[in-house]
């Protein structure tokens, strides 16, 4: 009998080292997945759903990052929407420059009135609509459209503004003989636009509906960066922390998550499968949108909005391992029309040590680094961004550089004349 009570004694024991044991391991495993989880210098989006108090904004930004902020904040990407002031709107509201004709007795004007700018519809003299212009999108590289709000909804204005040409010009789709008010802004739009709105509207409301107190305009910090509010929080309790804590460094993504966060904007007319402003970075693209699978041949897919499909179709990228957007583009500075920088970033592939420097003979080695873009990248024209000009019934496409980088003969042999021609001046 005794001997029974000892052995069974001995079980309990047993029994209740390797629960503590097993108990002990669990608390380790759960201590080191939450030190990871705050570990936040890793390329780990916050799973949380993004709402407009996760974030700082980029004015918050400056107080550390005001060097970067101040080149930031000329760059095209936070220009591509702002409120509405004379100071963003390219067009003119000049008098005899501010009319968009239709016809002999339909036209638009862009005015400026006690209550804001409008653009006002006219038919046979008489004015039929006036509609404020509230939120301007596009940088104005190539050209601008913007909204308009009615009540907690937002409209495209008829009347654009196309840069080539420095006029107003119908916005693209339009029809050419109609002025059109009704034409809905999408989340998904404003997704590539801005930061963040906040859709106010159940899923599935057409038109959606925003918050016009929760918006971050143009592509802020925190769009590449995810949501800082924590961020700052710490920083500012933590001042002498220089690890740079619950803020996503894009440095640290792997390559696809780098190419998913330009894709996003950049990778074409994607079908999104969650609410838009659900994604950020360091997620993976197809978890919230389907890739079309009927995509269309390299020479149908437009220079503009998809850049990624060129450029996933391109010997450069497709030859090379760690290739992301921001091998060639400094998302921190406007280098715009920057030739010369473009291509030092291409030599750092296409050299002689490499064996891949350009093959052309007929120009100084000079000519040849200083420019690789207009032969290997040249503009195209856009058919997403035609917009059609005053008394055209055929729309006016922007000329945008393709990202489908290859030979291209035709203008190779205009660059070297182009060249030839200037030698000789």
């Amino acid at each position: 009998m005794n001997k029974f009570k000892s052995t069974r004694r001995s079980a309990i024991v047993t029994s209740l080292i390797i629960s503590c044991f097993f108990i002990l391991i669990q608390c380790i495993d759960n201590g080191e997945k939450k030190a990871k989880k705050e570990d936040t210098s890793a390329a780990v989006p916050d799973k949380t759903k993004i709402n407009f108090k996760q974030f700082a904004g980029a004015a918050t930004c400056m107080k550390c990052h005001k060097e970067i902020y101040e080149s930031f904040i000329q760059t095209n990407h936070f220009l591509t929407s702002q409120p509405a002031s004379e100071k963003y709107i390219k067009g003119s509201f000049e008098k005899g420059k501010n009319i968009f004709p239709f016809n002999d007795h339909l036209y638009v004007s862009m005015e400026k009135r006690d209550s804001g700018l409008y653009q006002v519809a006219w038919q046979h003299g008489i004015e039929k609509i006036a509609k404020r212009f509230d939120i301007v999108t596009g940088s104005g590289a190539k050209g601008q459209t913007y909204l308009s709000w009615h009540n907690n909804e937002l409209f495209q204005l008829p009347i654009s503004f196309f840069t080539a040409a420095n006029e107003w010009a119908n916005s693209p789709g339009y029809d050419p003989e109609k002025i059109i008010y009704n034409r809905p802004a999408t989340s998904r739009c404003l997704e590539c636009h801005s930061t963040y709105f906040d859709v106010i509207s159940p899923a599935g409301k057409e038109p959606e509906e925003y918050d016009h107190n929760q918006i971050l305009y143009g592509v802020q910090c925190e769009k590449c960066h995810g949501p800082a509010e924590r961020h700052v929080a710490y920083e500012t309790q933590n001042p002498a922390d220089k690890t740079g804590k619950y803020i996503i460094n894009p440095a640290m993504l792997s390559r696809q998550q780098n190419l998913d966060l330009c894709a996003l904007c950049h990778g074409g007319r994607l079908q999104k499968t969650t609410p838009s402003f659900e994604f950020t970075v360091g997620d993976t693209l197809s978890h919230y949108f389907i890739k079309n699978t009927a995509a269309p041949a390299t020479k149908e897919i437009d220079v503009h909005g998809n850049q990624y499909g060129l450029l996933e179709e391109s010997k450069c990228f497709r030859m090379s391992a760690t290739m992301t957007c921001i091998t060639c583009h400094n998302t921190h500075e406007n280098e715009r029309g920057q030739t010369e920088l473009f291509s030092q970033r291409c030599k750092t592939c296409h050299n002689k040590e490499h064996g891949t420097f350009c093959k052309i003979r007929q120009l100084p080695v000079s000519s040849i680094k200083s420019n690789c873009v207009d032969c290997h990248m040249p503009k195209q024209p856009s058919m997403s961004v035609a917009l059609l000009l005053p008394g055209n019934f055929v729309p006016t496409a922007a000329l945008i550089h393709t990202h489908l980088i290859k030979v291209y003969p035709e203008e190779t042999k205009q660059f070297i004349q182009k060249n030839k021609l200037s030698k000789t001046r």
